[in-house]
């Protein structure tokens, strides 16, 4: 099958491009956003440092419903303009946050989680999920980061959408 490991010692750059060829070797021809979603999030897991929680929330209706992910068992709803992934979903930015305990309305599904970055994930122009990765250490993402995972959402955000 896939045989995608952690490129440990890389600089994030190279991390981020292996991880983008990785996620398109794995839902190229693959038309189940769900499945998609699944297979990114474990590659996500098994190719990121320091990550707590990775998954996705996909927009269903008016609210963010739990999607495929990995890690400890998750939220299952949340509206739009709540926590992190609720005012990333509506004001359809990148949110990256250094102390998730600084952040205004924090939802705390996991006490271990310090940091946190949520990346949209838009497919045609409009909002289908957000891409949700927690960690247990404190400023563990930065612009690199965000960059990286922004460029991953964009090449393949149209293979996750669910609808």
């Amino acid at each position: 099958m896939f045989d995608f490991a952690p490129t440990d010692g890389a600089d994030k750059p190279v991390l981020y491009a292996d991880l983008l060829s990785a996620a398109r070797a794995v839902t190229d021809g693959e038309s189940d956003g769900i499945a998609n979603m699944a297979n990114v999030a474990a590659l996500l897991w098994h190719m990121l440092p320091d990550l707590n929680w990775a998954g996705f929330y996909r927009l269903v209706g008016d609210a963010l419903v739990l999607g495929p992910f990995q890690g400890k068992a998750a939220c299952i709803r949340i509206a739009l303009g709540k926590g992190v992934c609720g005012t990333a979903a509506a004001t359809r930015t990148t949110i990256l946050v250094e102390d998730v305990h600084a952040f205004p309305g924090h939802i705390a599904c996991d006490t271990a989680s310090a940091s946190e970055i949520v990346v949209p994930v838009m497919a045609d122009g409009r909002l289908v999920a957000v891409l949700d990765l927690d960690s247990p250490v404190r400023a563990r993402f930065d612009a690199e980061d965000r960059a990286g995972l922004e460029a991953l959402v964009a090449a393949i955000g149209k293979t996750l959408r669910h609808d």
